[in-house]
């Protein structure tokens, strides 16, 4: 009876769409948090930087580390200068430290072809180094005020349940939610990108995975997953990250030993970080690998130069 009523919901609300638009940008125009790259002297390159510490991290963990490094590195050009392992070095704790060169790499390709100016045309910020699809639309949307899809978890688990229907989108990004999303967007160009935020901080703050506050949702009339009766999630299960004792914060432990240190380090200051050799071993050739460390000639080991 209950997939029935979800298979109901979901056709009444394709058959007559409400308008999402008013109520969720009324709502966000109340209840924005005052973040330093939404402001309006953000520039380019300080969204594009928060749009790559963001990536599965949350904003708590962010705000210092974004604030260190624009005011150490306020332009692409501050930063191409330097070597990568300074990067990684100011990247301190925020995980998956490859953003960090990734970052460091755009900021030379910036300088290297669009004369130190972060591009606005989505398809020369796709180009970038470690720029995916959502970052290139997100740093087009938010810096340059363009209309596109801007699809991140919050963005997609608000549109799975108040237009799909269903608790939780699928594991993997479809074709079918970019098209629900673009058919979404207001049609000014400004407007769709105050929604894309707007979308976006309703998911993080309302509307969130484990315990949504429907009470508080701007939409809560209208959404179809609650007007189905909140139907469980049903699809693959979904596991909670861990940390503790993984390859990841072996990997962290390691690199901190650089981070701290002023210059190259002897082996015997890595084994003391780990103790479990074997693991310990294949965290170290991963972030050789990952050009995340440097071998040197003479057994040291240095952060990228």
């Amino acid at each position: 009876m209950r997939a029935i009523a979800t298979r109901r919901a979901r056709i009444e609300l394709t058959m007559h769409r409400p308008t999402y638009a008013e109520p969720i940008l009324s709502w966000y125009a109340q209840n924005a948090r005052d973040l330093p790259w939404r402001r309006p002297d953000a520039s380019p390159w300080a969204v594009l930087v928060s749009e790559i510490m963001l990536q599965q991290t949350p904003v708590s963990r962010v705000l210092p580390a974004y604030e260190a490094w624009l005011t150490r590195w306020p332009t692409p050009a501050a930063l191409a200068a330097e070597p990568p392992g300074e990067a990684v070095r100011a990247w301190g704790r925020l995980g998956y430290p490859r953003r960090a060169l990734n970052l460091h790499a755009s900021a030379r390709a910036i300088v290297e072809r669009h004369d130190g100016q972060v591009p606005s045309a989505y398809d020369d910020l796709r180009a970038l180094p470690g720029v995916g699809a959502y970052t290139a639309a997100a740093v087009a949307s938010f810096a340059y005020r363009q209309r596109h899809a801007v699809l991140d978890t919050n963005v997609r688990r608000v549109l799975a349940r108040m237009v799909t229907g269903v608790e939780y989108p699928p594991k993997t990004q479809t074709a079918a939610e970019v098209r629900l999303a673009e058919s979404l967007l207001p049609p000014d160009a400004e407007t769709a990108a105050t929604w894309g935020v707007a979308v976006m901080e309703l998911g993080a703050l309302v509307c969130t995975a484990r315990t949504p506050r429907c009470a508080d949702c701007p939409v809560t009339a209208s959404c179809a997953w609650r007007l189905a009766g909140k139907p469980a999630y049903d699809g693959p299960a979904r596991k909670g990250q861990t940390y503790a004792g993984t390859d990841r914060q072996c990997r962290g432990r390691l690199l901190a030993v650089l981070r701290h240190a002023s210059g190259p380090v002897e082996r015997a200051a890595l084994d003391d970080a780990w103790d479990d050799v074997r693991q310990r071993e294949r965290a170290l050739s991963s972030l050789i690998e990952d050009g995340l460390i440097d071998p040197l000639d003479d057994g040291r080991f240095a952060l990228p130069r």
